[in-house]
């Protein structure tokens, strides 16, 4: 179902924004995995925020630097 919604819906950016820990990273790069083919742009929200840490628990700013930095999954 998600391929297919990227597929229709004309996306060109997936922005991943999970929690920076073995959990998050694992996720990220099997949903890069499964996206990167369809060819849509995979990048995850830059290193700003403390490994560990929730996102629910960072601030705007935090938050704002973390995305203007994102960086490509590759």
């Amino acid at each position: 179902e998600l391929e297919q919604r990227l597929k229709t819906n004309g996306v060109k950016e997936v922005i991943l924004a999970l929690n920076p820990d073995l959990d998050g990273e694992t996720t990220s790069l099997y949903l890069a995995k499964l996206i990167k083919p369809i060819g849509i742009k995979v990048t995850r929200l830059a290193r700003g925020l403390p490994m560990g840490a929730d996102l629910e628990y960072a601030d705007e700013v935090t938050l704002e630097n973390a995305i203007l930095g994102r960086k490509e999954i590759n």
